[in-house]
């Protein structure tokens, strides 16, 4: 009997010296997810909760951004169009740089090529027509314009803002095989034999002083030859041929005439 109460004492003792934490360890807190201790299911639902608002955000932000870039890409454009004299617009000056269509002519020869008011100009021909150059400043462009003498090829920008100031100078697109429109046809009636410049201004090229030249490559006025428009060519071509054929057929005779002279030596 003594050692029983001795044995009951002792577990007494024994169990009221345990730490009252160990009774609660976290691995036997059940929960309503099967078998998770409440510490697991805690971590389980906030890493799906992360999982889920991370994939809600790459799925989302990148969408956006594509339907905008299209937005964008679509609206804006740039066109090349050459407008016959008289052109039938006004141009201004663009706040920081750069030169605006103002205003087009209804019908104009401007409003039949296509260009608006609002249209920002990149380039325009240059004063021999051989270059395109960027439309910077008001003045400068209006002088380039002018001393075009029958038609301007224009490069306008629609829908964006571009800084002229970081544009290079281009070539003027290939004069060969360019296609007339119906007014140059009318006025068509000389053709440059050295580089194929068709004469299609309003004054007769007979009233065109001795010194006139070619504005493409500066062939003196006896290098052109009535112009064809049927067929496109020049009328009698074959009386003068162009000069850079004939440097050619000296060169070429010249050539072998020194060989002869220095083979018989």
């Amino acid at each position: 009997m003594a050692a029983a109460t001795s044995s009951s004492c002792t577990a007494s003792a024994f169990t009221r010296n345990l730490p009252t934490s160990n009774c609660l360890t976290p691995q036997f807190q059940k929960t309503t997810f099967q078998g998770l201790s409440l510490q697991d299911a805690k971590r389980v639902a906030f890493t799906s909760l992360v999982a889920e608002i991370s994939l809600t955000t790459v799925q989302s932000v990148p969408k956006r951004g594509l339907q905008i870039t299209a937005r964008t890409a679509g609206a804006a454009k740039n066109i090349e169009v050459e407008v016959d004299k008289p052109l039938g617009l006004t141009l201004g000056q663009k706040q920081g740089g750069g030169v605006v269509i103002t205003a087009v002519e209804n019908g104009g020869n401007a409003a039949r090529a296509g260009l608006k008011a609002g249209d920002q100009v990149l380039y325009t021909s240059s004063f021999f027509g051989d270059e395109l150059w960027p439309a910077d400043k008001l003045g400068f462009t209006k002088t380039a314009i002018q001393a075009k003498p029958d038609s301007v090829y224009f490069v306008v920008s629609r829908g964006a803002e571009v800084d002229v100031k970081k544009l290079p100078k281009r070539p003027a697109p290939p004069a060969f095989g360019r296609k007339l429109t119906d007014a140059q046809k009318a006025r068509a009636t000389h053709i440059c034999l050295d580089c194929g410049y068709i004469y299609t201004l309003q004054k007769p090229f007979d009233e065109q002083a001795d010194e006139y030249a070619c504005p493409q490559c500066r062939a003196p006025k006896k290098r052109f030859a009535k112009y064809d428009v049927k067929t496109g060519k020049a009328i009698g071509a074959g009386i003068g041929l162009p000069i850079g054929v004939i440097i050619g057929l000296l060169v070429g005779v010249g050539g072998v005439g020194a060989l002869l002279v220095y083979g018989l030596q």
